[in-house]
């Protein structure tokens, strides 16, 4: 308490009458966290306590935005579990920005009728131009400061995909792709890495984003998990020394094509057995027999599974635990799930600022979610024999 006292009393008076809130108010935050962490630890910080039942494991940086100003906080981290406080919104930024963007749209003339509803319902009739420019300033740094922070460390593995919105471009409304990465650290950690926008999924846009990425410090890349589409997988042989995953849904639903209305139970059914293999290598003997079965009756489908087997069977080179995440786009899907769930609402959006700040703002609070996640998405054990870096690697244990 008297440590407390001798903080509280240099800051009254080294602190000018401007900035004095803000940093009561960043004090007064600091200090319950502690508290709180400190029950939850069983110890403050410092403290050598027989009920100890949790460690510290340092600070994380977050903006806490006030009516003061924006207060610097550094959240305690803890070794099991996690920890986020209760004053802090967490889906704040996110609405924000979708209420920034509905603002412009309306304020630009390019709003659909549902947008106009939306404007009377949130009681937003009335609104200029420098209102919609000045709350858009307070979210567009964020999100660029997000979207172009350095990559640190070794990604062993990424996820790309695209969903489309429908934007305003020269007077015109055309669909837009929205691209997103996701990778997983060499701590086991999930993040969101980057968003580009573009107007078709062409080589040369996949190309300049994933050197936009590797520019960043992205590296360390064993296996890129997306669809067979053609743009892409030349920029990830092009930009990226890795194996390539195809999604193996967007496989079945293209392969069960070929089967027929009447054969795709067996054809299905058939093709699971060779996913249900132990390695690698018995993997690829039973698929190259189920090709062969098929060969007689289905050529072309036998053809389909013999040039498509190294992209979706590549996921079997990796630890076992990791396969059920890696064969398929699906934990990157979900998260397009949301972005178009918050876009439809937006309807046409006025320019490409507009779908990075909404788009931005989704991505930066489910990377939010993510970090003060209980659980790794990837255990440390089994994901550190795949990182280049020796620091991280687990000893190896002697026999």
């Amino acid at each position: 308490m008297t440590t407390d006292m001798m903080s509280l009393r240099a800051l009254l008076e080294k602190s000018s009458d401007v900035d004095l809130l803000r940093e009561m108010i960043g004090f007064a935050a600091q200090r319950l966290m502690e508290l709180e962490v400190g029950g939850l630890t069983g110890a403050s910080h410092g403290e050598r306590s027989a009920d100890r039942i949790n460690h510290r494991n340092g600070y994380r940086d977050r903006d806490w935005e006030t009516r003061a100003g924006t207060v610097e906080l550094r959240i305690p981290k803890l070794r099991k579990g996690s920890y986020f406080p209760a004053f802090l919104e967490p889906r704040r930024m996110a609405e924000k920005a979708l209420a920034a963007v509905i603002q412009e749209a309306y304020v630009q003339g390019v709003s659909t009728r549902s947008v106009d509803e939306l404007v009377k319902a949130m009681g937003m009739t009335g609104i200029s131009k420098s209102q919609v420019s000045r709350l858009c300033g307070e979210i567009d740094g964020k999100i660029a400061t997000f979207l172009d922070r350095p990559l640190e460390g070794d990604w062993p593995y990424l996820w790309l995909d695209a969903t489309y919105v429908k934007a305003r471009r020269d007077g015109r409304i055309v669909s837009v792709a929205v691209i997103v990465a996701v990778g997983v650290n060499s701590d086991g950690r999930r993040e969101v890495l980057g968003l580009a926008i573009g107007t078709s999924e062409a080589e040369v846009f996949w190309t300049d984003f994933l050197r936009k990425l590797a520019r960043r410090g992205l590296r360390g890349v064993k296996l890129v998990v997306s669809d067979a589409h053609e743009g892409l997988k030349a920029a990830i042989a092009k930009v990226l020394n890795s194996s390539w995953q195809r999604c193996r849904v967007h496989f079945m639903r293209n392969v069960l094509a070929h089967a027929g209305k009447q054969g795709r139970r067996v054809v299905s059914a058939f093709i699971g057995t060779a996913f249900a293999q132990d390695d690698a290598e018995a993997a690829r003997t039973q698929w190259r027999q189920v090709a062969d079965q098929l060969r007689p009756r289905v050529k072309k489908l036998a053809e389909f599974m013999d040039d498509a087997e190294n992209g979706v069977l590549a996921y079997m080179a990796f630890p076992a635990a990791h396969r059920p995440k890696l064969h398929s786009t699906n934990p990157i899907e979900r998260l397009n799930g949301e972005i178009k769930r918050r876009t439809d609402v937006v309807g046409i959006f006025p320019n490409d600022e507009a779908i990075t700040r909404l788009v931005g703002a989704i991505l930066l609070e489910q990377n939010d979610e993510w970090a003060v996640q209980r659980a790794r998405y990837m255990t440390l054990e089994t994901i550190a024999p795949l990182s280049d870096d020796p620091i991280v690697r687990l000893p190896a244990v002697a026999a």
